[in-house]
């Protein structure tokens, strides 16, 4: 899906170190009426966009309030009552994240994972083995 980021995106870590950002969708879909040779807005949906791991951290330095992306996700619809209101909120676990280049270009960066080298015991066993 298309849309527009509607909000500042909200990163975070939790306690076990999972990094989540999330922020809200707009996404309109446009028409041409030919009765009035223009084209008009439809109806704006609303959607709530999450990402976890190495996309969040990496939509967290990327992806800014009124920017146009594309999401590819998993669709979420759920039925909420919190005693005074009730209402439906429809969510977007993000499998990938990305501007929209019919609205402009974009230059790629791509990440390197850093990871902390391995305890290298078997190594050092082998060893031990080939000197006797």
């Amino acid at each position: 899906m298309a849309g527009l980021v509607a909000t500042t995106p909200r990163h975070l870590v939790t306690q076990d170190g999972l990094p989540i950002t999330s922020f809200r969708l707009a996404a309109s879909h446009r028409r041409f009426d030919r009765s009035q040779n223009k084209w008009v807005d439809g109806e704006t949906n609303w959607f709530t966009v999450t990402s976890f791991r190495q996309l969040a951290i990496n939509a967290a330095g990327s992806i800014s309030k009124g920017d146009r992306i594309m999401v590819a996700g998993k669709l979420r619809v759920r039925d909420w009552d919190n005693g005074e209101r009730a209402g439906t909120s429809v969510e977007v676990e993000a499998d990938s994240l990305g501007h929209d280049l019919c609205w402009g270009n974009a230059v790629f960066t791509r990440t390197v994972l850093v990871r902390e080298p391995e305890v290298e015991e078997e190594a050092s066993d082998d060893k031990e083995l080939v000197g006797k």
